[in-house]
């Protein structure tokens, strides 16, 4: 993902976004370097966050690929800051924090000091169920209203439904797992028992879920600790003022970024594997002009009963994530992003889903297809050309024990893929690309928590696109089961690969082989299913390489 942000930022250079005139409310007040400093503050608040909720977790998905975001919002519910964590995470999290309001407003009670608010329902605040949000009110002063909002988002490796790990090819929503509309978690500092246990009697390996959430909590109250130390040293006014100063730099340096594209139109289109040999079309629309970036995805397919359906608030994600890809480097990520940008989806569609559509892919799939599509729609905007297409899929494994196995167990991880060769040279191999950014389970620690032999790990030699900058290689793995367990796939990619841009040469798709003996043909599975195997069987994983740039 990195050497992607650095290829997109480059194309743009010596676009006017590097001197930014900015429109400002308090000119008498604002500096540059108070911009600078509490951009820093901010952002290592949320750092500091998501090092408590990582050191306290307890499932490897968490402690190891670190599957969780942690964010700064002010009171209006706009984003002020995050880490360097999950874009999918941090650009759908603006949802969950109006989603509360809104249940505050309309539900009450009243927002309290020491609340933390919970939430997976992907159709209020949410994006898939295994992602649990958690939102608390950070009370500064002696206002009745939130000063700031603490948002920390953490995927856990089991939700309940059919499928371990929550991750499996579910029709609908109501077979994924449990789902949990904006609801009060923790009451003055204590967490509330009923909401507690009603959680924990819906899902596997509770003990390990219950540590997972408490590490949420953790790092929500070493932000509000950090978070009272700024108000303490410089005011709580001035911290409102200098979050404001955030949002407005990065105003202006987004419109400037827009600005400096070529005006016009692109267009690109991509379909996405179905169970069963259908597809579903993805298509999107950029306009550039007027000083706007309009993405339309209107023409993407209704939404299908297969679970690569995607709520709004992952759309938005994407969005957010194209349009700061061509920011200059150091920019603040915050609401400011949003300044120059219109999205256009269509209610029911794959991308806009609806209840009761099954969505736990479409944040990881549907996600990842849509950046490489908005990237294709815009590469003939940008002067040098953007990147090609990524892998574009997380190939997404979920494993649990069933009937017969000696232990209770759930593991989850997506899997990182070739990105796109670009105008900054070739793509990099083995890489979690754009809307993800996890790392890969150390085999030993995969070991340790599953009774699990991984046989290989290695880059899938060749898989890149062809091309001036060749797209990187995907990943090969092999694991080996000791106890009976039900395994999930998801992806995306069966058949076509990811495109390569200006003449480059695409990468080779995914696929995921089952064998339930040493003796037995590999199986190769659909692009969303789920199989029970016996003790010792095994899996053999490749995912996808990215797209090569330019003509060979």
């Amino acid at each position: 993902m990195r050497r992607n942000r650095r290829s997109a930022s480059h194309a743009l250079s010596h676009a006017p976004a590097a001197q930014p005139q900015v429109r400002r409310r308090r000119a008498a007040t604002f500096d540059p370097l108070l911009v600078e400093v509490f951009g820093h503050l901010f952002a290592s608040l949320c750092e500091e966050m998501g090092a408590v909720l990582m050191r306290s977790a307890f499932s490897a998905n968490i402690v190891e690929r670190r599957d969780f975001s942690c964010a700064l919002f002010d009171a209006d519910a706009r984003l002020v800051a995050q880490a360097a964590h999950l874009p999918v995470h941090l650009g759908a999290a603006r949802a969950s924090v109006a989603a509360v309001v809104e249940t505050v407003r309309t539900r009450g009670p009243a927002f309290a000091d020491g609340d933390v608010w919970l939430l997976n329902d992907p159709f209020a605040g949410g994006s898939h169920l295994p992602d649990l949000t958690l939102v608390a009110p950070v009370f500064l002063g002696r206002g009745e209203r939130p000063d700031f909002f603490l948002v920390d988002r953490a995927h856990h490796a089991d939700v309940g439904g059919p499928y371990p790990g929550s991750m499996g090819p579910a029709p609908d929503g109501w077979s994924e797992g449990l789902r949990i509309p904006p609801v009060r978690l923790v009451r003055g500092g204590r967490v509330d028992p009923d909401v507690e246990a009603l959680f924990l009697a819906n899902v596997r390996v509770p003990s390990e879920r219950r540590g997972d959430l408490l590490a949420q909590h953790s790092g929500l109250l070493a932000g509000r600790a950090r978070l009272a130390e700024f108000a303490r040293e410089y005011g709580a006014a001035a911290l409102a003022e200098r979050a404001a100063d955030q949002i407005a730099w990065t105003t202006g340096l987004a419109r400037a970024a827009v600005a400096g594209l070529e005006p016009g139109v692109g267009e690109a289109s991509d379909e996405l594997a179905l169970a069963g040999g259908g597809s579903a079309r993805l298509a999107a629309r950029v306009t550039v002009g007027g000083g706007r970036l309009e993405i339309d995805l209107t023409g993407c397919a209704d939404q299908v009963r297969a679970p690569l359906n995607a709520p709004r608030a992952v759309s938005e994600a994407v969005a957010f994530y194209v349009l700061r890809l061509l920011l200059p480097p150091g920019t603040p990520t915050n609401h400011g992003v949003l300044a120059p940008l219109t999205l256009l989806t269509r209610p029911g569609s794959i991308v806009d889903a609806r209840p009761p559509a099954a969505v736990a892919a479409g944040n990881v799939e549907t996600s990842q297809r849509l950046v490489d599509l908005c990237l294709a729609a815009l590469d003939p905007l940008v002067p040098g050309g953007l990147p090609a297409a990524s892998s574009g899929s997380m190939s997404n494994l979920s494993w649990g024990a069933v009937h017969g196995a000696r232990e209770a167990f759930t593991h989850y991880e997506t899997h990182g893929g070739g990105a796109g060769g670009g105008p900054a040279g070739r793509g990099e191999s083995g890489l979690h690309c754009h809307m993800t950014n996890t790392r890969n389970t150390p085999i030993e620690a995969l070991e340790r928590s599953s009774p699990v032999r991984v046989l290989a790990d290695t880059l899938a030699r060749g898989s890149g696109g062809r091309g001036a900058a060749p797209g990187g290689d995907g990943l090969v793995k092999s694991v080996a089961f000791d106890e009976p367990v039900r395994v999930s796939w998801l992806s995306g990619r069966r058949s076509v690969g990811p495109r390569g841009a200006r003449g480059g040469g695409d990468g080779t798709p995914g696929a995921l082989h089952v064998q339930r003996s040493p003796r037995a043909r590999p199986v190769v599975l659909e692009p969303q299913d789920s199989v029970e195997l016996p003790r010792g069987a095994v899996v053999h994983l490749r995912t996808p390489g990215g797209g090569g740039f330019g003509a060979p």
